[in-house]
């Protein structure tokens, strides 16, 4: 992902499926959103059909040739679920491991017996925030679910109350704090310093955490009281079990690939030399399917065989994980199907073209193109990388600090209401056990107030600096 480059999504963008006027693919992109959202709140179609026909709905609209279209949205689904489907099965195994064998019990009573009331929320936003340093935003939610839940349910607390500080942990790391993909992405194309991006990106993340975290979770309770879904809490752990893990041997597995990520994000900084021996290693042992099957694996050690375990009940946890989770990732492979098919349209396109004759400050531009692009296309990377290119000249005379933030102006603007034709919505709505409406009101208003409130402290350090 990081090595993904402006010019790359140039050459794609150059080759949309359809040559329709911008008017007629601005039309089809809302006339695509309002099927999808018609067929799963009108008709209660599940949300897996609705956006297959959703897409293809898009491409019709759009004066796409059919094939074209079926191509684009098998090609979405295809590389989404290639991308996270793995990631979301071993995150599910590792919860179930976690919930089975009594870890994650031992966590909840711990973070219950030392944080409690009040603290709670900001218990949540730190524990994800530095678990969100270095991991996927996707992988930071299949890592944090089991804790969320259980602490929801055992702390009898409303599932936003807990769940929304731990997301906006996640959302805020993964769109302004490098070594995540977007923001280094930037960095590159932007010429920025990574140490005065990442120092300048704390800076603005730690008071927007807070106000999209526990702050706007007090409001998002109160909109949205829903408790947390029994199908996906994890179970308590049979009455037959003599022990149940430490919290030191669980806290140890459930950071392990983050750790293991973090350290390849680090050697990738010092070294910067692909070719270098201990840089080959940690690239491995660092990429989120090794380290989360390395947790997996270290799991079945520290979670499954501490509590007592045998070979075949360890063999039927894993079993018994899978089973929940196949419909979030056809519902998850479906939203990057839609989001394809945006893409191949031209959509991105289409937004650079509007914004090339735009007169206003530079941070400014880049956040309202990647909000744009971010809106249309429901991909943050994608977003991020077409802002990065458009203001790119723009960072040229810039001092090292203003170009940093731009990185980070293009940043807050991919985090821009997140809503049907982004899988990270539908992967939340799912978790959550949330509807349509429910998700918009919580996770979409939350992702738009990180967006707004860090834009704001980024112009507010452009005139400090």
């Amino acid at each position: 992902m990081t090595s993904l480059s402006v010019e790359m999504l140039a050459a794609d963008a150059a080759e949309p499926i359809t040559s329709a006027g911008n008017a007629q693919l601005g039309i089809a992109v809302l006339a695509g959103i309002a099927v999808i959202v018609l067929l799963i709140t009108k008709l209660k179609m599940h949300a897996f059909l609705a956006l297959t026909i959703g897409s293809l709905a898009l491409g019709s609209f759009a004066g796409a040739a059919p094939a074209d279209t079926i191509a684009s949205f098998t090609a979405g689904l295809g590389s989404t679920v290639a991308g996270v489907g793995v990631l979301i099965a071993l995150g599910a195994i590792l919860g179930k491991l976690l919930a089975d064998s009594g870890g994650a019990d031992q966590v909840v009573d711990t973070i219950l017996a030392k944080a409690s009331g009040r603290a709670m929320p900001w218990a949540m936003v730190l524990i994800a925030s530095i678990i969100g340093l270095p991991l996927f935003f996707e992988v930071g939610i299949v890592l944090m679910i089991p804790v969320v839940l259980l602490v929801a349910k055992r702390g009898n607390y409303s599932l936003m109350r807990i769940g929304i500080p731990a997301l906006a942990g996640l959302s805020v790391m993964h769109g302004l704090i490098p070594p995540h993909p977007g923001p280094l992405v930037a960095i590159d194309a932007l010429d920025a310093n990574l140490g005065v991006t990442l120092a300048l990106g704390v800076l603005v993340a730690i008071p927007t955490v807070i106000i999209a975290g526990p702050v706007f979770s007090r409001y998002a309770a109160r909109w949205v009281d829903i408790k947390p879904p029994e199908k996906m809490i994890p179970q308590r752990p049979s009455e037959d079990l003599d022990r149940r893990p430490s919290f030191g041997a669980t806290l140890a597995t459930i950071l392990l690939p983050v750790v293991l990520m973090l350290l390849n994000a680090l050697v990738e900084i010092v070294v910067d030399n692909p070719e270098n021996g201990l840089q080959k290693v940690t690239m491995v042992i660092g990429s989120p399917l090794i380290a989360l099957l390395a947790a997996v694996l270290v799991g079945m050690f520290t979670l499954g065989r501490a509590a007592g375990f045998t070979k075949d009940r360890l063999a039927g946890t894993v079993e018994k994980s899978l089973a929940p989770i196949a419909g979030i990732l056809l519902i998850v492979g479906a939203g990057g199907g839609f989001k394809q098919t945006l893409i191949d349209a031209g959509v991105g396109r289409m937004i650079l073209d509007f914004s090339e004759n735009w007169s206003i400050p530079a941070l400014l531009l880049g956040w309202l193109i990647a909000v744009a692009i971010r809106l249309a296309t429901g991909s943050a990377t994608v977003a991020t990388i077409s802002a990065a290119g458009l203001v790119a000249p723009l960072a040229a005379d810039m001092s090292t600090s203003h170009a940093a933030l731009l990185v980070l102006a293009v940043g807050a603007g991919s985090l821009f209401f997140s809503h049907v034709n982004d899988a990270g919505f539908w992967l939340v709505k799912e978790y959550f056990g949330m509807d349509v409406g429910q998700t918009v009101k919580t996770w979409s208003v939350m992702e738009t107030i990180i967006s707004v409130v860090a834009m704001a402290f980024i112009l507010l350090l452009s005139l400090l600096l």
